[in-house]
């Protein structure tokens, strides 16, 4: 290996991109992207249809060369593909599994292009689909798969020898919900062994999974951040009061009160949801003190809730600033 594609070792960041571009004729597909992966964090990319998260992906992954800028993978280039096999899994959203091999075949025959040794590939296939949930489909033709449990088998192929990052498109796209809680899990199972970059549509997954995240709308970053940024989860609550008959009426919520309350830098109410909401300093209090402070107050003067939240949710935040 040569000195200018030696791994540097003890890096904080597993992925790092600056001002990643990407351009297909007339059209900016991907806009001076800028956003780094802690070693060890699981990162989100979102956005919407067309926003570029699949382009950044394929420049993440080697399979596109970026117009401007420069995108590394453990302190080397994604083409760098000597220096980094092994060190790196991928999951292409599209991924095919060649029909008439078996499982078990096709996941030795991926150990050792991903270099693993011949004396260790057949241990190394076998924990991988295990780790999935997929032990018993080791003789299983791929052909014969169902969709979920061929997307359990390209996630153990991503996962093939504990690389330290891994990069995965849509990993649940079309799954079940128990297909898809169990694909989590195996995602899950893995947090912390490795970093791991998730592009995907499902926000509620995200929000679950992710560590950090970067935001993307036709191209350019419009937000990035931990998780707890991004869904101010250190600086909201949002309490629900209860609307069915007879409950609290909007007018009998103790506005001024609440606003008075330690650490409180603002509350407003939304009638229309029925939800107070109560801003404060996160550098002062944690979120479980405040929500102790005004659930006192509300029920003090006997407001019925319905819920109470931290933050204000993945979902509502993207589509606030998409």
């Amino acid at each position: 290996m040569s000195a200018a594609h030696s791994p540097r070792r003890g890096l904080e960041s597993a992925v790092r991109a600056r001002k990643l571009t990407k351009v297909f004729g007339a059209t900016t597909a991907v806009d001076a992207l800028t956003f780094e992966v802690a070693a060890g964090a699981v990162f989100g990319l979102i956005g919407p249809n067309g926003a570029g998260k699949s382009t950044t992906f394929s420049m993440l992954a080697g399979y596109l060369q970026p117009t401007h800028g420069s995108v590394e993978i453990l302190g080397l280039a994604p083409a760098a593909v000597d220096a980094l096999r092994g060190r790196v899994g991928v999951l292409p959203q599209d991924a095919v599994l060649p029909t008439t091999d078996g499982v078990g075949a096709f996941l030795v025959h991926m150990a050792r292009l991903q270099g693993i040794p011949q004396s260790q590939a057949l241990e190394s296939a076998k924990r991988a689909l295990a780790d999935v949930s997929g032990a018993d489909w080791w003789t299983e033709r791929c052909g014969n798969l169902s969709h979920g449990m061929a997307k359990r088998v390209v996630l153990a192929q991503a996962f093939l020898g504990d690389p330290e990052v891994v990069l995965l498109d849509e990993p649940t796209a079309g799954l079940d919900p128990r297909v898809a809680w169990e694909v989590r899990q195996s995602i899950l199972a893995k947090k912390g062994r490795c970093s791991i970059v998730i592009s995907s549509h499902n926000l509620n997954e995200l929000e679950e999974i992710c560590d950090a995240a970067a935001v993307i709308d036709r191209g350019r970053l419009v937000a990035a951040g931990s998780m707890a940024e991004l869904t101010a989860t250190h600086e909201e609550i949002r309490v629900k009061v209860a609307s069915a008959q007879g409950a609290t009426k909007t007018s009998s919520v103790p506005l001024a009160a609440l606003r008075e309350l330690a650490d409180v830098k603002s509350v407003d109410l939304d009638e229309d949801r029925l939800e107070i909401v109560v801003r404060f300093d996160g550098g002062r209090a944690d979120p479980e003190t405040i929500i102790g402070r005004v659930l006192r107050l509300l029920l003090d003067q006997q407001v019925r809730i319905s819920g109470v939240t931290k933050g204000r949710g993945l979902e509502k935040r993207v589509m606030e600033i998409t």
